[in-house]
């Protein structure tokens, strides 16, 4: 199995996820099932069928959250320094409007474009790869290409 990057606040986010699936949500589910098989015929019950329905999704995330956690590995972007790399804060300025934007790139779990969380097998960031502070990008995307000057890289 291939390892996922990730930073050390993404795997914390994971972690936590995980704890609170497994120590409040999934006692919670097994309450309502056993409140709802109380209510008699199951083949009719609405909450049973909820709550069942809703154990399956908490299970399966449970699943899909620790085989991340296994697969993971964690880079810590503060050890880092050169090029652009996984875990890099950049600063982009567009070359069209000299709006200035800032992503860190990060693996795909904890990637959030809102947040500026950016992730590492996006086009912009596939296209950043080793690039340095006042190096040109051109990225294509689905609405056409952009240009971009790499302002500053940090990595904290």
């Amino acid at each position: 199995m291939d390892k996922v990057p990730m930073t050390p606040r993404g795997m914390t986010a994971l972690q936590s996820e995980l704890k609170k699936l497994k120590s409040e949500e999934r006692p919670a589910i097994i309450r309502a099932i056993s409140e709802a098989r109380e209510h008699g015929d199951l083949s009719e019950n609405a909450e049973y069928h909820s709550a069942r329905e809703r154990q399956s999704f908490v299970e399966g995330r449970i699943k899909e959250l620790e085989g991340l956690i296994s697969r993971a590995e964690v880079i810590d972007p503060a050890k880092l320094s050169g090029p652009i790399k996984f875990g890099a804060t950049v600063t982009l300025v567009d070359e069209d409007t000299e709006e200035e934007k800032t992503y860190q790139i990060v693996g795909e779990q904890e990637a959030d474009i809102e947040n500026g969380l950016l992730n590492i097998r996006s086009p912009l960031a596939r296209a950043l790869i080793g690039k340095e502070e006042g190096d040109s990008v051109e990225v294509r995307t689905p609405g056409g290409t952009k240009d971009y000057e790499v302002g500053a890289v940090a990595y904290k």
